[in-house]
């Protein structure tokens, strides 16, 4: 029979030994952003590896991540297991919440309704990288009316998609009043929606507005963007220039 104790199970993966962590990252990259918020959220010391993004991957790091994508974390528990290799941002994040149950996310044993809680977690996190994420880039390149009709459509989907899982936000995801592995998540495009919408070049100015006058998504996302975890790595004129100039470029190609 299963044993419920405080957050972890009777056969502890880690013992109490610290891991040794490092992660491959860029910090520009809203991927590689969701490591950093996890990391920090769980108090974990890390090792940090700069990949530039803007040049072809050295062969040592495709040696680690044949995709040559980040994040990639090198992940060693002494005695347990030596360099283990985890990639993909959701993925990632996932393994380290669970590898240290904490306010992110319940052990699955924490108590009878913790799997209920991860089970709900991870729809909405399907939910909103489903129905909301993907419009950032074809609302970023489209232009005039075309933006401000993706842009409207976009709070739509959230309106109808995401409001509904947070009618319990307090303010976070669940009735939480700590940062869940959602919010780890989706914070980093959150605050890009956000960050790209102040101007109204990158995404239409309406769009941060509206998403603010909804009750509960409204709530919940300005809570979201103050996140400190979110915020360290965060270089808000830097992603800007960078994501603008990204954008034009894609536009030219398009011609």
């Amino acid at each position: 029979m299963a044993s419920y104790t405080n957050g972890e199970s009777n056969n502890g993966e880690t013992k109490g030994i610290q891991p040794k962590i490092t992660l491959y990252t860029n910090h520009l990259c809203p991927f590689a952003h969701r490591a950093h918020i996890t990391l920090e959220e769980l108090g974990l010391d890390f090792e940090e590896v700069i990949i530039d993004l803007d040049k072809p991957r050295e062969q040592w790091y495709l040696d680690i991540n044949p995709r040559g994508l980040v994040p990639s974390i090198k992940y060693t528990v002494p005695g347990l297991y030596d360099e283990e290799i985890i990639t993909e941002s959701g993925i990632v994040a996932q393994f380290l919440a669970d590898a240290r149950p904490s306010h992110l996310l319940p052990g699955s044993l924490h108590d009878p309704f913790a799997p209920l809680f991860r089970a709900r977690l991870a729809f909405f996190v399907d939910t909103w990288n489903t129905k909301v994420q993907g419009n950032l880039y074809p609302m970023m390149k489209a232009d005039g009316e075309e933006k401000e009709k993706l842009a409207k459509e976009t709070v739509a989907a959230i309106e109808k998609e995401i409001e509904p899982l947070l009618a319990n936000a307090a303010p976070f995801f669940g009735g939480k009043d700590k940062p869940t592995l959602a919010e780890a998540i989706i914070a980093p495009f959150l605050i890009r929606f956000f960050a790209f919408s102040k101007e109204g070049n990158l995404l239409p100015s309406s769009l941060k507005k509206s998403i603010e006058a909804l009750p509960n998504t409204g709530k919940w996302a300005k809570a979201v963007v103050q996140i400190p975890s979110a915020l360290t790595i965060w270089n808000e004129e830097e992603v800007v220039k960078r994501t603008s100039a990204r954008v034009a470029k894609m536009k030219e190609a398009a011609k």
